[in-house]
C-alpha cells in the first residue's frame, strides 16, 4: 500500500505567506506595515543623500593614517602593515577551518578594509594606505580559499594564533636598533592602540581573574580573604580611578632608575580591573557545578588540582562564555578612557581631528567613522562567541561537546 505525499497547501510557507502572516494579517498592521515602510524608506534616502552628496568624507581620508596608527613614525609604518598582514592571512585560514560564522566574521573584516581602501583611493592621502588595505582585504580572501583547498589542522591554526601574538609585538614595539628599533609605546594611537590595549587586557586578565575566583573559594583563610579583599575594592572604584592612580602614583612607588611607560601603566590598570569582574564571572560559574562531582573525584583519589583543571573549570569557563565576552566587549570600549591620562586612542585621535581648522563641524563624519571601527571590532567578538557557544553547547542540556 502506497501513501501519496500531499504537498502543504498553497500559501502556507514562503515569503508571500510569512508576509501575508506577519505583517498584513489585517486591515490596522497592512496599513503599519505600509506606514512605517515609506518612513523607513524616507530616513534611507535622506541618510544616503546626506553621505553620497553632503558628508565630508575628507576628514576621513586625509587623517586616515591618524586614525589608524596615531603618531606611530611614517617610516616604520611598514612594521604595522607586516603585523596586518599576518593577522588578515591567519584570519582567512581561520575562516575556512572554523565554520560558517567565522567566514560571515571574515567576509565582514574584509569589506569594511576593501571600502576603507575605495575611499582612500579617491582621496588625497596616498597610494601606500590603499595598496596596503587592499591587499589585506585579498590577504583574507586568498586564506579562505587556500583553508578550503589544504584544510589545515585547527590545533596547528589556533599555534600559529598564539606565535602571532609576540611576533606582532615585536613588530610593533621593536627590539632596539634595526631593521626593527624601538618606538616609543607614547607614539602609539589610533586603532593600533585600542586594538592592542583590547587584546593583551583580555589575554593577561583572562588568567588572571580565574586565579582569584579559585582563590576566592579556596579552603586557605588567607587565600580566600586576600582575593576576596581584592575583587571587592576593585570593583568598588570606578576604571578612571585605576588609571589615574597607575599613571599618577605608581611612579611614587617605583624606585627612581625605574621608569614605566604610560601605555604599560594603562594596560595594568585595564588588566587588575578587569580581572575582578572576569573573577566573579568564573565565580558563578564554579558555584553551578554540583557538588556531587566533586565528592566523586575525591573519592577516586584526585587532588583539588587536579579536580579543579580536569573536571571543575571546563565546565565553569563553558557555562560564562556569554559572561565574560560582554565583559571583553564592554573591556574594548573602554579603551577609550586613557585618553584622560594622555593617550591618543582611536576616540581620543577623533576629538583631536576636530581640533584641526578644517575639520570643523565635521563631527557626524568623524563619529561615524569611530563608530563604525567599534561596530566591527565588537561584532566580530560576538561572532566568535556565538560560534565557541555553539560548538561547546552552550544553553542546551544534554547535548555532546564538539
Amino acid at each position: 500500500m502506497t501513501v501519496d505525499v500531499l504537498p502543504p497547501p498553497p500559501g502556507t510557507i514562503g515569503p508571500v505567506a510569512w508576509l501575508r502572516k506577519n505583517l498584513f494579517s489585517s486591515v490596522a498592521n497592512t496599513v503599519l506595515t505600509v506606514v512605517m515602510a515609506a518612513l523607513l524608506l524616507a530616513v534611507v534616502i535622506a541618510i544616503g543623500q546626506w553621505a553620497l552628496t553632503e558628508a565630508r568624507w575628507d576628514v576621513v581620508t586625509r587623517n586616515l593614517r591618524l586614525f589608524l596608527i596615531g603618531q606611530y613614525p611614517a617610516d616604520q609604518a611598514w612594521r604595522i602593515w607586516l603585523s596586518l598582514f599576518i593577522l588578515s592571512a591567519l584570519t582567512g585560514l581561520s575562516a575556512g577551518s572554523f565554520g560558517r560564522t567565522t567566514r560571515s566574521l571574515a567576509v565582514a573584516l574584509s569589506s569594511f578594509q576593501a571600502v576603507l581602501a575605495g575611499l582612500t583611493a579617491v582621496s588625497s592621502v596616498g597610494p601606500l594606505i590603499t595598496i596596503g588595505l587592499a591587499v589585506n582585504a585579498a590577504l583574507i580572501w586568498a586564506g579562505l580559499a587556500t583553508s578550503f583547498r589544504l584544510r589545515p589542522p585547527r590545533r596547528l591554526l589556533m599555534i600559529a594564533w598564539l606565535a602571532s601574538i609576540p611576533v606582532t609585538f615585536v613588530l610593533v614595539n621593536g627590539i632596539g636598533e634595526s631593521p626593527v628599533p624601538a618606538v616609543s609605546s607614547n607614539l602609539w594611537g589610533g586603532l593600533l592602540l585600542t586594538v592592542l590595549l583590547a587584546a593583551f587586557g583580555i589575554v593577561l586578565a583572562f588568567p588572571l581573574g580565574v586565579l582569584l575566583a579559585l582563590g576566592r573559594r579556596s579552603a586557605l583563610p588567607v587565600m580566600r580573604i586576600l582575593s576576596t579583599v581584592y575583587i571587592e575594592v576593585i570593583r568598588g572604584v570606578p576604571l578612571v580611578t585605576i588609571l589615574f592612580m597607575a599613571d599618577i602614583l605608581l611612579p611614587f612607588f617605583l624606585p627612581g632608575e625605574v621608569r614605566i611607560d604610560r601605555v604599560t601603566r594603562a594596560l595594568g590598570g585595564i588588566t587588575l580591573f578587569s580581572a575582578a569582574y572576569v573573577a566573579e564571572n568564573v565565580r558563578g560559574g564554579l558555584q553551578a557545578i554540583p557538588t556531587g562531582q566533586i565528592e566523586a573525584a575525591q573519592a577516586l583519589g584526585l587532588s583539588t588540582a587536579r579536580t579543579n583543571i580536569h573536571i571543575v573549570l571546563p565546565q565553569a569557563l563553558r557555562a560564562v562564555i556569554p559572561a565574560n565576552v560582554g565583559l571583553f566587549i564592554s573591556l574594548l570600549k573602554d579603551t577609550t578612557l586613557v585618553t584622560i591620562i594622555g593617550l591618543m586612542e582611536l576616540l581620543g585621535i577623533g576629538r583631536a581631528i576636530l581640533a584641526q581648522p578644517e575639520s570643523l563641524g565635521a563631527h557626524l563624519e568623524v563619529y561615524i567613522f569611530i563608530g563604525a571601527g567599534f561596530f566591527v571590532l565588537c561584532y566580530a567578538m560576538s561572532q566568535a562567541s556565538s560560534r565557541l557557544e555553539s560548538a561547546l553547547g552552550v544553553g542546551t542540556r544534554g547535548r555532546p561537546m564538539r
